[in-house]
């Protein structure tokens, strides 16, 4: 009898780490769904509310072992705009990936690509921002020291794409170079165009608030 009681503990047991096990590797949660989460924590980061979740000594212990993250955020480097911070995230949760002006190259891509494939996350976000510094360069033009001008180069189509937008020129070429990045990965194949096909991976476009703290879908 105790060896049958003891039998049943350890096969609850086994069934309760598989459980946590496959919510870690994000089998059951999808990009919708984890875009919810990420919005739920901007929320609180806006309200000043933060919980602060998956920063403790035991969670440090336990990604220690491998990595399954919710998220793929492909952002900007500003230092104003951390994305762990942003949407109330631990340690972890998010396979962030930041570059100015929050553009895409092969190296960067890459990265994208590995996290997705084999990291099994169901969304990336690409994340801009107001007043961005490698955007506003852009938009004005002229020559640019040094490395800068890849920056530029890979912005300058899609500030050409807001020229014609009434309102704020800046702002406006913000949200077109979100939406261009997404695009490029959208169609990016032979691994992200597939996932998108396949019902795995979800991309979307946000822009966040450097006054307010919002995190706003871009459609």
């Amino acid at each position: 009898m105790k060896i049958l009681r003891l039998f049943a503990i350890c096969w609850g047991l086994l069934l309760i780490a598989s459980g946590v096990a496959s919510a870690q590797k994000g089998t059951s949660i999808n990009g919708d769904q984890v875009l919810q989460k990420l919005m739920a924590g901007n929320k609180r980061y806006m309200t000043a509310k933060l919980t602060h979740p998956n920063q403790t000594t035991a969670r440090r212990a336990e990604v220690a072992k491998g990595q399954h993250p919710l998220a793929i955020i492909v952002g900007c480097s500003d230092s104003r705009v951390p994305p762990e911070i942003v949407f109330d995230q631990g340690l972890g949760d998010l396979f962030v990936i930041r570059v100015a002006g929050n553009i895409v190259d092969d190296a960067i891509l890459g990265s994208i690509e590995y996290a997705a494939e084999h990291l099994h996350a169901p969304l990336i976000v690409v994340l801009g921002h107001e007043r961005c510094g490698a955007v506003d360069a852009t938009v004005k033009g002229g020559n640019v020291p040094g490395h800068i001008g890849s920056l530029v180069g890979a912005i300058k189509p899609a500030v050409g794409r807001a020229k014609d937008q009434s309102g704020d020129p800046l702002d406006n070429a913000v949200r077109a170079n979100v939406r261009m990045v997404v695009d490029q990965l959208k169609s990016s194949g032979p691994i992200l165009e597939e996932l998108v096909k396949q019902g795995k991976l979800k991309i979307v476009g946000a822009r966040y608030d450097l006054d307010s703290g919002a995190v706003e879908v871009i459609q």
